[in-house]
C-alpha cells in the first residue's frame, strides 16, 4: 500500500464514460496505451495509426455516456490502496498537485489540469471513438486521459509487469506526461516522425516515461491538499522496481520478441524496455524537466543524467 490512508479523494478527480467523439486526430497511447493494438503494428511493421480503427468512430460498440464525478466508493487513500479506480483518481490528484507546482517553477508555463475519464468497453473522445483494446491513452484534442482499469490485469497477466501499485500509477503518470508535452507544445513531434528507433514517436514516449519519473520523485514529498501528509508513503526499492517492471513490459523489443520471435527496430514507436526504464529513472532521480529532453539526446540508450 503506497498512498497515505487518511488522504481525501476529490469527488471531481475523475469522470466515468466519455464525451462526444469528434474524430480526426490520433490519440497517444503510453505506458501501455495502445499496446494491444500496437502489437499488430510492431509485428507487421505497419503504421499504428492505420490500425487504430477504434479511433475512427466506426465501431459497433457504443460509447458509454459520461457521468461526472469520482466513483462513490473512492473516499480516502485507504480506498486507493484497495481499489484500482480509486488509485487512478488519487494518482491524478497527486499529478495535478505536483505538476501544478513544478511546471511553472521549472518551465515558466502555467499548468492546466487535464480531464481523467474512467470507462468500460468503449468511449467517445475528442480524437474519435475508442474501445478498451487501445489501452490507456491521452487525447490532445480534449486534453483528457482515458483509462479502462481492466487493462491493469492485462499489464500483469499478458505483458508480465509486477502487480504492485506503482506499476499502475506509472501508467497514469505516463499518460499525464503526454499532457505536459501538450502544454509545452511538443506532442506533435510524435506524428511527424512516427516510427523507428530514433523517431519522434519513440522520443515522445520516452519523454513521457521521464515525466512519470518526475512524478515519482515528488509524490512521496509533496503534501496533499488540506493536510501535511504527502500523497505517497516513502517509496521503497521494491516500489521503484514495480514501476520499472511496467516500463519494461511495454518496451517495443520485448513485445516484438514475444509476438514474432525477433526484433525490428524500424517499426518501434515507444522505445526498448531498457530505454523506457532508463528514462523513467532519469526523471525519478533528478526531478528535473530539463533532464527529460529526449528530442536533443544523441544516445537514447544513455540518458545524460545517468552517465
Amino acid at each position: 500500500m503506497t498512498f497515505n490512508e487518511g488522504l481525501q479523494i476529490d469527488p471531481d478527480a475523475v469522470s466515468s464514460g466519455g464525451g462526444p467523439g469528434r474524430g480526426g486526430m490520433i490519440a497517444l497511447g503510453g505506458g501501455a496505451g495502445g499496446i494491444i493494438v500496437l502489437v499488430l503494428a510492431l509485428l507487421f511493421g505497419g503504421d499504428p495509426g492505420s490500425l487504430l480503427g477504434e479511433f475512427t468512430g466506426a465501431q459497433d460498440r457504443q460509447p458509454a455516456a459520461e457521468t461526472a464525478g469520482t466513483p462513490e466508493h473512492c473516499k480516502t487513500g485507504a480506498d486507493a490502496n484497495k481499489y484500482v479506480d480509486c488509485r487512478v483518481a488519487l494518482t491524478a490528484m497527486s499529478l495535478n498537485a505536483i505538476w501544478g507546482a513544478e511546471l511553472p517553477k521549472q518551465t515558466g508555463r502555467k499548468y492546466v489540469k487535464p480531464r481523467v475519464v474512467l470507462f468500460s468497453g468503449a468511449t467517445a473522445t475528442g480524437c474519435g471513438n475508442a474501445t478498451s483494446a487501445v489501452g490507456p491513452f491521452y487525447c490532445p484534442v480534449d486534453q483528457t486521459a482515458y483509462f479502462d482499469v481492466t487493462f491493469f490485469n492485462e499489464l500483469t497477466d499478458r505483458f508480465g509487469a509486477n502487480s504492485g501499485p506503482l506499476a499502475q500509477e506509472y501508467v497514469v503518470a505516463h499518460e499525464i506526461g503526454h499532457h505536459i508535452q501538450n502544454l509545452l507544445g511538443d506532442i506533435g513531434r510524435a506524428q511527424r516522425d512516427p516510427r523507428g528507433p530514433e523517431s519522434g514517436a519513440v522520443r515522445t514516449e520516452l519523454q513521457a516515461d521521464c515525466y512519470a519519473g518526475i512524478w515519482a520523485h515528488f509524490a512521496d514529498k509533496t503534501p496533499a491538499p488540506g493536510g501535511g501528509q504527502p500523497f505517497l508513503k516513502t517509496l521503497s526499492d521494491n516500489d521503484v522496481r514495480d514501476a520499472l517492471s511496467a516500463a519494461s513490459a511495454v518496451g517495443d523489443d520485448r513485445i516484438q520478441r514475444a509476438a514474432q520471435g525477433r526484433v525490428n527496430p524500424e517499426a518501434w514507436t515507444h522505445g526498448s524496455s531498457e530505454q523506457r526504464q532508463k528514462w523513467f529513472l532519469t526523471g525519478y532521480r533528478t526531478g528535473e524537466v530539463k533532464s527529460c529532453d529526449t528530442y536533443s539526446a544523441r544516445d537514447l540508450d544513455n540518458p545524460p543524467a545517468l552517465r
